[in-house]
């Protein structure tokens, strides 16, 4: 194992049985690093990787600490990795979402609150007839955050969010190149919302498969489409 792993690892074991919580301080780099048996080099470029992906917190000047290790806070590097994928990578995402979005509707059907479920229905209703496709998307991916926080899974939620930014731009290109998809989404969008308002799981769980399913088959025959032109 190369030494930066064995000290990533070493770290990780450290939160993992509770000697370092959320929000505890690391020991000074010195003292930590003779106690693993690291040198100091290994473990400073443990700790650089480890603060990438939200793990550690390095405060200059005052130290390096346990983050929250909140779902959201340690997803935010799979958001990072998302954003750069190209299109035919950002098909196995859809794939992810259409596994798990409907799981969250279906979730949100039967826990989401009265209150939530109605602002969500507010949300859609404040899309003027003739909004810009940007202000749609916008729209679309509001939607789809409070639903998915709605499932009242943290995680889900992080991990569904997480993917969102790639498969936006999709929904953006469909929308500017095939007639009458925005007209659908709102109306699937509708169709999912009164379905959790009336705690119809099992239609939720439908109505969501439906409208991811149709934004993956799209991108997929564009792309063939795209593939046949350059070949």
């Amino acid at each position: 194992m190369p030494v930066t792993d064995e000290a990533i690892e070493k770290i990780k074991a450290m939160i993992v049985s509770g000697e370092l919580r959320p929000g505890s301080r690391l020991p000074r780099e010195a003292d930590l690093a003779e106690r693993l048996g690291l040198s100091r080099n290994s473990l400073r470029e443990a700790v650089k990787a480890l603060s990438l992906v939200r793990v550690l917190d390095v405060r200059q000047g005052d130290g390096t600490y346990v983050t929250s290790l909140e779902p959201g806070l340690l997803v935010d590097a799979l958001s990072f990795a998302v954003d750069l994928q190209q299109d035919d990578t950002v098909l196995q995402f859809l794939e992810v979402r259409r596994i798990l979005e409907p799981a969250a509707a279906a979730m949100a059907a039967r826990v989401m609150p009265d209150e939530d479920i109605e602002a969500l229905g507010q949300l859609l209703d404040r899309l003027e007839d003739d909004a810009s496709l940007e202000t749609l998307i916008d729209n679309d991916l509001e939607f789809h955050r409070r639903l998915a926080a709605g499932s009242g899974n943290a995680v889900l939620s992080s991990l569904i969010d997480g993917l969102s930014g790639p498969t936006a731009r999709a929904r953006l290109w469909r929308g500017r190149t095939e007639e009458g998809a925005v007209e659908r989404t709102r109306q699937q969008h509708r169709a999912i919302c009164e379905a959790v308002a009336t705690r119809r799981p099992e239609l939720a769980q439908a109505w969501a498969t439906v409208h991811v399913a149709e934004v993956e088959q799209w991108l997929r025959g564009a792309l063939g489409a795209a593939a046949s032109e350059t070949g």
